[in-house]
């Protein structure tokens, strides 16, 4: 780390990537880098970001990558016959995945690893804007935009401070969150995702015994339970533990509870956040930082971006935008929702061949056990970022076993056929992951509607 060197970033775009491509060029490294979505959209907000902290941005084109560099890092979204990778591997450049390039990067710090299949951005963005409030000054790399690090120069996923501390999320998707070996580590909750469950597991087990000091888990979570028996301590809303919330108060749009007969209100809402605001204050508690200067800060804490995004809450209508793309995810999102309003209609677009194959049986029963009669689910097609994936499965297969279980629901191709629909319901949620145009897509959503509530309001 204190010895500079020329990194270059493939598919630095990437909400990971972007994160630690920035993280070392303000620990005075040179990062130079490409991704397709610039070429795409050169107006790309991230791509002036980037370019404003100092960071050359190259086509991706294989031009870009030369004998000058010490080491190339590779989204694991490029694949291995692109020709960046290619030319990095003919002229002998050190190939890292990014994954395997954060496990590397956390073995140069006291770690603290924030992992568990659902709620990792925002708890490792609310743990790092904590500590940096606190005045502990964390290094963080993140996934998620924190919205109160984002700023015309910083993405939000990342921060740098003067301390041994680096709070990191640790990823199960691809596998490598067994070669993390942190100081102190957060388990939120064991679901089906990106693997199996008896899968992800054996991964969890593996990050647990590297973990060196503290582990703090979900005891709410049987399959958390079962899987460790070292000394760890516990957070909960419904079972005992350490730091077990009371007097809990769900509003529509923030959270209230107890503990330790303080008071604590949170800015998010839904049951899924009180457990990550629990992680946090269990693992700064138990690092010695007082529970009282925890509850005073803690609601300064604004959420993660394409977290419950609120594009448009006027009364009448309300439009959200959340990165729900997960069974256990999208359940949250909707039970959440039903404490808001009542007849929603929600556009979900399904991300990846893969997952969605994967999932089919999970999704149909997420949307078939929590949609209300009132609500209307729109699909739109499996959303496709490049490769070569197998195309055996559609948002139609989905649709027509939800429907067939009595929901209302339907697949439309095109979004700007759904923008001819909006006098049918008041309240929109666009939600899934990895396709930056749905908060694009909510926000036309919402200034359209803007739009009609003015004109409405002038007719009458």
């Amino acid at each position: 780390m204190n010895i500079p060197q020329k990194i270059f970033f493939s598919g630095i775009g990437g909400s990971g990537m972007s994160a630690i491509a920035c993280f070392m060029t303000d620990k005075g490294h040179t990062v130079v880098g490409s991704d397709r979505s610039f070429e795409d959209n050169p107006k790309h907000p991230l791509y002036k970001i980037l370019k404003s902290r100092g960071i050359i941005i190259t086509p991706q084109d294989g031009r870009g990558i030369d004998n000058s560099f010490d080491l190339a890092v590779f989204s694991t979204a490029v694949e291995h016959d692109n020709v960046e990778f290619k030319k990095a591997k003919t002229i002998g450049l050190p190939i890292k995945t990014r994954p395997d390039y954060l496990a590397e990067l956390a073995t140069q710090f006291k770690t603290i690893a924030v992992s568990g299949t659902s709620g990792k951005s925002t708890t490792a963005g609310m743990l790092a804007f904590l500590m940096q409030r606190l005045g502990m000054k964390p290094n963080f790399i993140g996934g998620g935009r924190v919205k109160n690090f984002k700023t015309y120069k910083s993405p939000g996923n990342y921060l740098t401070g003067d301390s041994e501390t680096l709070i990191i999320e640790a990823c199960e998707s691809d596998g490598t969150i067994v070669k993390y070996k942190p100081e102190r580590l957060i388990l939120l909750n064991l679901h089906f995702d990106h693997n199996p469950v008896n899968v992800t597991a054996e991964m969890f087990k593996a990050i647990i015994n590297n973990t060196k000091k503290l582990i703090v888990i979900n005891s709410d979570d049987q399959r958390l339970k079962n899987i460790t028996n070292k000394n760890v301590v516990t957070f909960s809303i419904d079972s005992p533990s350490r730091y077990k919330a009371t007097d809990i108060s769900y509003s529509r749009f923030s959270t209230d509870f107890s503990l330790n007969n303080l008071s604590f209100t949170l800015s998010l809402p839904g049951k899924h956040n009180l457990y990550n605001a629990l992680s946090c204050i269990a693992i700064l508690s138990e690092i010695g930082i007082p529970v009282k200067d925890i509850a005073y800060i803690i609601h300064e804490f604004q959420g993660i971006e394409r977290r419950f995004d609120i594009h448009l809450n006027n009364g009448k209508y309300l439009v959200i935008d959340d990165y729900a793309h997960n069974p256990h995810k999208i359940t949250s999102l909707i039970t959440t929702m039903k404490n808001i309003r009542k007849g929603i209609c929600y556009i979900f677009q399904p991300h990846g061949f893969g997952p969605t194959r994967l999932m089919k049986k999970e999704y149909i029963d997420a949307f078939s056990q929590n949609l209300d009669d009132a609500d209307h689910l729109i699909l739109l097609p499996i959303y496709y970022a490049g490769g070569t994936p197998v195309k055996d499965i559609s948002s139609q297969d989905l649709a027509d076993e939800i429907e067939a279980n009595g929901k209302s629901v339907e697949v439309i191709e095109e979004r700007e056929a759904i923008l001819r629909m909006l006098d049918r319901w008041t309240t929109y949620v666009v939600f899934g992951a990895r396709d930056e145009t749905l908060s694009d897509f909510a926000r036309v959503i919402a200034e359209t509607l803007t739009h009609s509530y003015k004109t409405t309001s002038n007719e009458d």
